[in-house]
């Protein structure tokens, strides 16, 4: 059994584990990032720090004194103000990205005679107890993504952001991921009322599960991204699926709608082998659907000879870089005749989504980037994939789903919003795009 990392006397065999563990952290491009970007050695990192407690400080005491003048007109018999200063709470350390920084909170005290009348100050820059900020936290989910267990994390995050983080034991994280575990729980019952998603993207991540029997070793996470109508990306939901079966998907698209969700998306986006599209158009039979040219790209080069390959990859990027429907049906016809003889089965690949495919000519150009693969959900989270060969897998299915809950929150600030987003306003007025462009009333 490994020792705890609290231990004081370790032996040379577990010490040595443990530099094997964290071995792949040191030469890891993102954490060498990480490291210099909270590194504290430096007279710049020094200044950065004084700079950001001054602000903060800054930032409190201006809190303290709007809450003051709110208040300003409770006062007592002699007109002296009963919701005044009290000095300040004891120094309390953060850990934030810019190093630790120690930061004394004003008090406030109201001497109303009555309990009950008396109000409170309560800081929303600098909730009570805490200890790290939301930059340190998100740390977290992505160590645990890239591999180090529940009790390495003090050690791993002190490598990152100095000594100020043992503090950070293995109970708070595993207190972390409980309290991460109720904001999933929360996040999936939100009211989505009056909410209304131009685009969606579809897509089934594949998790292994540790502590789970043969039959449910294997989970589906199924995941669904939209764009608002101001173009922003946002996560809409992701949820435990059993594979990526109609019957699944139908669920998710249920519950979506019964929590408000009735404006149907202009688009989806997503493989052409989901459930997904079956239950679409059963439950918002007025979207129109694109599949993935990268899923489409590469189950056609699969059936194709390795010698084939580049040269039929780049015949296939000649009908998604048309710069019009013509232009891509003339392409596509020329792959078709070009390896319909030899490889019929690549052939049949292709063609039988060949509307599919090509459905994103009418929206507006700018978009198409966005809009002709499911990268924006693939890229966000080829991270769990490196998790689970790093650790064979989460060790329940509710941690997988809490996992990838919050590497999306934490990512989604980082999401691009949608380029020439001001033509989703057109594009929801009901005028038509034609090989992109807008085209004039009728």
């Amino acid at each position: 059994m490994r020792q705890s990392t609290n231990n004081a006397a370790r032996s040379p065999e577990t010490s040595s584990l443990k530099v094997e563990a964290l071995a792949p952290l040191e030469s890891d491009a993102e954490v060498l990032a990480f490291r210099a970007a909270f590194d504290g050695t430096s007279p710049l990192d020094a200044l950065v720090r004084q700079g950001a407690r001054q602000m903060l400080q800054a930032a409190l005491e201006s809190e303290v004194q709007v809450f003051l003048e709110q208040h300003a007109a409770k006062v007592d018999g002699q007109g002296r103000r009963l919701v005044v200063r009290n000095g300040a709470l004891p120094a309390r350390q953060i850990l934030t990205g810019a190093g630790p920084l120690e930061i004394s909170q004003p008090r406030v005290r109201d001497n109303s005679p009555e309990p009950s009348e008396r109000v409170r100050f309560s800081s929303s820059i600098l909730p009570a107890y805490l200890r790290k900020s939301k930059a340190i936290e998100e740390l977290i989910p992505w160590l645990y993504l890239k591999g180090i267990s529940t009790g390495d994390f003090s050690e791993a995050l002190q490598a990152l952001v100095g000594p100020e983080a043992q503090g950070l034991s293995p109970n708070v994280i595993v207190r972390l991921k409980e309290a991460w575990s109720q904001e999933y729980d929360a996040w999936m019952k939100r009211d989505l009322s009056g909410k209304q998603y131009v685009y969606v993207w579809a897509d089934g991540i594949y998790a292994n599960i540790r502590l789970e029997d043969a039959e449910n070793s294997k989970q589906c996470l199924l995941v669904l991204m939209g764009a608002t109508v101001d173009g922003v990306k946002e996560l809409i939901t992701v949820q435990d699926g059993y594979r990526e079966s109609a019957q699944s998907w139908s669920e998710l698209l249920l519950d979506l709608k019964q929590r408000g969700l009735t404006i149907a998306p202009k688009l989806a986006v997503g493989d052409g082998a989901l459930g997904f599209w079956a239950a679409l158009r059963k439950i918002f039979p007025e979207t129109k659907e694109q599949r993935c040219w990268v899923h489409k790209t590469a189950n056609v080069l699969n059936s194709l000879p390795k010698s084939v390959q580049p040269k039929a990859k780049s015949d296939l990027h000649e009908i998604w870089q048309a710069e019009t429907r013509e232009n891509a049906n003339k392409a596509f016809d020329h792959f078709l005749e070009k390896y319909a003889a030899k490889y019929e089965k690549a052939c049949e690949c292709l063609k039988k989504d060949r509307d599919e495919l090509l459905t994103f000519y009418d929206f507006p150009a700018e978009h198409w980037g966005h809009l002709r693969t499911t990268n924006p959900i693939e890229s966000t989270f080829a991270t769990i994939r490196l998790r689970h060969r790093r650790t064979k897998g989460n060790g329940t299915r509710k941690a997988s789903l809490t996992m990838m809950f919050k590497l999306a929150q934490s990512a989604e600030n980082r999401w691009r919003r949608l380029n020439g987003h001001e033509q989703i306003l057109p594009l929801l007025q009901g005028q038509r795009f034609q090989d992109g462009i807008l085209q004039p009333a009728a």
